[in-house]
């Protein structure tokens, strides 16, 4: 624990405070809803151990308290899991080791896990930044779900409270840096646009999968606005890649003292007849 501390900043590891102090939060509003809707004490710890995903948990708990069937409750909570599978493709490179290790690593996938990764430009960062914020999250949301829900039976309107809004407040306080990228941003206003618009028509959850449509308006990677449109050269990881010249480069031949012309060493010439 204490290397991972050392190979992380203040500010990140102040940001991953707060992030756990949001998810308990929003951890306890989870248990109270859960509890004080009649369900007992063993559903929403269980949910919280074995599905570890806040937006799904409230999607299937939802589901049971209105009157729907078990299967229905699975289904919405897969739905809205599946944002998680670009995720994992997105953070794969930290989860090496042995097949257990990898598989409880998988467990830890989560928003808030993947962006504290994608902040980081270095191997041991980013993997001391996913295992420090997926251990703390997974130890903070299971006790605060505990405490929320047995302290369910003593609060009367759980949603009078408001503290579900903590949880997209911080990712939305997370994601803003990278919304400086000119790429990052047309992908996200893109991806908004499209979930916004299918609201009204979709299941709940498909929204957000179908933001992922966005990804396809971000450009090319490794590149700066695509091209440079002033001259047409590439601009890879910052540096300008200038188009290839042709072999044959037109130069004045340089002559000699007695009038003969000079070949530069490794350039052909090509030389001009002079009017007579």
């Amino acid at each position: 624990m204490r290397s991972l501390l050392r190979a992380l900043e203040r500010a990140t590891l102040r940001d991953i405070a707060l992030v756990c102090l949001a998810d308990a939060l929003v951890g306890a509003s989870f248990g109270a809803i859960s509890a004080s809707g009649g369900l007992p004490l063993w559903v929403p710890v269980a949910l919280s151990v074995l599905v570890f995903a806040g937006g799904s948990q409230f999607a299937a708990v939802g589901v049971v308290l209105s009157g729907g069937g078990v299967l229905a409750a699975v289904a919405t909570g897969l739905v809205l899991n599946a944002r998680l599978l670009p995720f994992g493709f997105a953070v794969a490179d930290v989860l090496d080791g042995p097949w257990w290790r990898r598989l409880f690593g998988a467990q830890l996938i989560t928003d808030e896990t993947a962006a504290f990764v994608l902040r980081q430009d270095d191997g041991r960062r980013r993997r001391a930044a996913f295992w420090l914020c997926g251990l703390a999250l997974f130890v903070v949301w299971n006790v605060s779900v505990v405490l929320g829900a047995l302290a369910g039976g003593l609060i009367g309107d759980t949603d009078a409270l408001g503290l579900d809004a903590a949880f997209p407040a911080v990712l939305l306080a997370l994601v803003l840096p990278s919304l400086a990228d000119r790429r990052v941003r047309t992908a996200a206003v893109a991806g908004a646009v499209v979930a916004v618009a299918a609201t009204p028509f979709v299941p709940a959850g498909l929204p957000v999968l179908l933001a992922l449509v966005g990804l396809l308006f971000a450009g090319r990677p490794g590149t700066r606005e695509g091209r440079d449109g002033r001259d047409g050269r590439e601009v890879r990881e910052g540096r300008e890649v200038r188009e290839p010249q042709n072999s044959l480069q037109l130069r004045e031949p340089r002559e000699s003292r007695k009038g003969a012309s000079v070949e530069e060493p490794g350039v052909p010439v090509i030389e001009r007849e002079e009017a007579r």
